[in-house]
């Protein structure tokens, strides 16, 4: 399996071949868990269990050009060349609105912002994502 950076949606069950394949190569990987929530706190709470941030948020505070911000510069500091996110338990990606668009424009902007070396100080990080839709499609409260 080839891991390519930028953001796809794939099956539930692709998810642990993409795991397998990033631990065979050596590369950083990280899963997103909400619970089938798509919810800006559901989303928030899932990146600060699951990255490294830098700063870390606020608790308090839910905003999302901070997480953005950190969301960008925790991966940048692992000086990975590639680093792989899942997100297990999203919704499908196409007609996505509200909070849960707003949140795959965050992982997207990470991804391209995180590529370009004059960015990064010379040291560009392939960001591959991958977003599962719930195996079972249930919506929760708050989505």
């Amino acid at each position: 399996m080839v891991i390519d950076p930028g953001l796809r949606e794939v099956s539930g069950a692709d998810i642990a071949r993409i795991l397998d394949e990033a631990a065979r190569q050596g590369v950083p990987a990280f899963a997103l868990s909400t619970g089938g929530r798509t919810d800006q706190e559901a989303f928030f709470k899932a990146v600060q269990a699951a990255l490294s941030l830098d700063p870390p948020l606020k608790a308090v505070r839910r905003v999302w050009e901070a997480l953005a911000d950190s969301l960008w510069d925790g991966p940048h500091a692992l000086n990975a060349p590639r680093v792989v996110i899942v997100w297990p338990d999203a919704h499908p990606v196409a007609g996505a609105q509200g909070d849960f668009e707003i949140a795959l424009d965050v992982l997207r902007e990470m991804v391209t912002s995180l590529a370009e070396a004059q960015y990064t100080g010379g040291r560009p990080t392939r960001v591959s994502v991958y977003i599962a839709p719930a195996a079972n499609g249930r919506q929760h409260p708050g989505v």
